[in-house]
């Protein structure tokens, strides 16, 4: 199983979407600086996940959440059910 993951930072408004078979592990690497897009605004929170069958179906979907990212879409995907609280 694959996740797409949508993480966002504790101390600024930023958000970071990605795919993974570990969001546990991915969180913890992001978390640690690991991450060069991210080592700025550590620390990260999961606030959304999706699961899929396999990477390529994943991957897809991240693509298509990266491309309407901060807009409306964006915005509105917040809103529906998957979104947690990290």
């Amino acid at each position: 199983m694959y996740f797409v993951y949508i993480l966002k930072s504790n101390n600024s408004n930023r958000h970071y979407i990605g795919c993974s078979d570990n969001v546990e592990r991915r969180l913890a690497e992001h978390n640690k600086g690991k991450v060069s897009s991210t080592r700025a605004f550590v620390p990260w929170k999961v606030v959304y996940t999706e699961v899929f069958e396999n990477k390529s179906q994943a991957f897809s979907r991240e693509k298509e959440i990266k491309s309407y990212k901060s807009g409306f879409k964006f915005k509105e995907l917040q809103k529906t059910e998957s979104w947690q609280s990290g």
